[in-house]
């Protein structure tokens, strides 16, 4: 009963974690963020106190629940561990010492690099930003190109249930990290079940400590058991020592495998308090040999230690950095031929303040990326250094950023993008309008325009007096809000004449009601 109780809250926080990160419709109502927050790195740099209390307290009370039932990177193993053992029938699990010395240096690791302000490799490892980065490069795309095949086939009979969206790259280095992390997380699922939670995870570790003072365990009950070793060989965490009865809890995830594998009903869950199992020695071992009930002795015998997975953390950073991202839009400041100008300063999302507070918080599990309806914000590469890797900031060649909107910090569970008001929103300045007369079609090309103009919702550009009957854009930096429209709808090929700069800490700017007016642009969206 207690294993089917897991499943079933495993399946569904897994699902719903997953299926908001896909959501483009909002079939999810925003609320659904706080499965977020409830990640424990998320909210140990939001300070969330609540959550940290409460996942502390529900590991010191039954062990890891967190690991087991929360983390949505524990139950993607949990589901290729189980895909492995329908296909391979007779697959056993074995006992393994822990690999503590592996363990702590990776967390004291972590936590060194993170006070000295490279919270790269805390994000990288984080299970819940890992699997934020691979739902949402490489299972998005997945999703998307489903609906729009629902869409053709619905369209067919006049249903417009579906409609078609686009898809395209968002970042190839993220998409590489991600892809390593599914592949290599999901290999030691398939042949040792909890490798990466027990090994390399920083959370596993920390929790894994915890665990240990839980006041309900897993235990033994000597008089019924005869030292099968049933239990050892169906526990996916390998922390099950049948031969001396004793179970390393700083491992155990409390899947409760081991209680359903009992035929004797030798193991309970129950309140353990400060006693400690005993150790009995037992000679010999027996093992199952089959699915039957009947048993074979056999001598213990010590496997050597797997050393692919002391190379498992080298082996995925070590991955090539190869291309990067597309540097944002480019412009020109000469008329024929064009000199291409990259943006000095990245456009961090509205929210973060700051590029120290976007890079002390961000773990880059892309969800603001996976949530923006304007399709704006991408992970950076190099653009804030090498600290920066992954975060995301504003880059406008698909849309720009809506005035109005706010979804990005609603939805960020480490505040590195800290929630506004549409009114702060509307008064907050992320970047600085640029103007490259000599890019404009207006100068070059002598042809009416205005469209940055139309769409600046500050009346940042806006229109003056140029030759005859024609106008051309004019800029005040002073009330830009750094949306992007205006570079986003600039007709100037192949650079842009007009683009915005970013700030490295954004103000907060006043605004006319006379200068704001509402941006609407036909076809918006994916």
């Amino acid at each position: 009963m207690l294993k089917k109780i897991r499943v079933i809250v495993s399946i569904i926080l897994f699902a719903l974690i997953t299926l908001y990160f896909l959501d483009f419709k909002g079939f999810l109502p925003h609320k659904f963020h706080i499965l977020a927050h409830l990640q424990f790195i998320p909210a140990l740099l939001a300070m969330n106190v609540i959550i940290l209390v409460a996942l502390i307290l529900i590991t010191l009370l039954f062990g890891r629940v967190y690991c087991s039932s929360i983390c949505p990177m524990g139950i993607y193993q949990d589901i290729i561990a189980w895909i492995s053992k329908k296909i391979i029938k007779r697959k056993k699990y074995t006992f393994s010492k822990a690999k503590s010395i592996l363990r702590w240096a990776l967390l004291g690791l972590v936590v060194i690099a993170y006070i000295f302000g490279f919270t790269f490799l805390l994000g990288l490892l984080d299970p819940y930003g890992s699997w934020g980065r691979i739902v949402t490069h490489l299972l998005r795309p997945a999703y998307l190109a489903g609906n729009n095949i629902m869409a053709n086939i619905f369209t067919i009979f006049d249903n417009y249930t579906f409609y078609k969206v686009s898809i395209y790259g968002i970042s190839i280095f993220s998409t590489i990290i991600a892809l390593v992390w599914l592949l290599g997380v999901g290999v030691f699922a398939w042949k040792n079940g909890r490798t990466y939670c027990n090994t390399v995870c920083p959370v596993g570790t920390f929790l894994g400590f915890i665990s240990k003072l839980s006041l309900f365990k897993i235990q033994f009950n000597d008089e019924k058991c005869n030292s099968c070793g049933l239990c050892a060989m169906k526990c996916k965490a390998s922390c099950i020592d049948s031969n001396n009865k004793k179970i390393d809890y700083s491992r155990c995830v409390v899947c409760f495998n081991c209680l359903e594998s009992c035929k004797r009903k030798a193991m309970k869950y129950a309140f353990i308090g400060p006693v400690k199992n005993k150790i009995v020695k037992t000679e010999p071992a027996y093992t199952y040999t089959n699915d039957t009930d009947s048993v074979n002795p056999i001598k213990s015998v010590s496997k050597p230690i797997d050393e692919s997975k002391r190379r498992f953390l080298s082996a995925t950073i070590a991955t090539s950095i190869a291309v990067g991202n597309l540097v944002a839009q480019e412009v020109t400041g000469t008329l024929l031929p064009k000199k291409e100008l990259k943006r000095q300063i990245p456009i961090a999302p509205p929210g973060a303040g700051s590029f120290k507070n976007l890079q002390d918080k961000c773990i880059s599990c892309h969800l603001c990326v996976s949530k923006c309806p304007s399709h704006v914000i991408k992970p950076a590469l190099f653009e804030y250094g090498m600290n920066g890797i992954m975060q995301p900031k504003l880059y406008f060649d698909h849309g720009f950023c809506n005035y109005n909107c706010t979804i990005c910090g609603d939805v960020c569970p480490t505040e590195a993008i800290k929630p506004l008001s549409v009114e702060e929103k509307n008064h907050t300045q992320m970047g600085q309008v640029h103007f490259i007369k000599e890019n404009c079609i207006v100068y070059y090309d002598e042809t009416s325009c205005g469209a940055c103009s139309e769409h600046c919702p500050t009346q940042a550009v806006h229109m003056v007096p140029y030759k005859g009957a024609l106008t051309i854009p004019e800029t005040d930096v002073s009330i830009c809000v750094g949306c992007g429209g205006c570079e986003y709808v600039c007709p100037a090929i192949p650079f842009k004449a007009i683009y915005v700069e970013g700030l490295q800490t954004q103000n907060t700017i006043e605004i006319k009601k006379e200068e704001q007016q509402e941006i609407v642009i036909e076809g918006f969206g994916f």
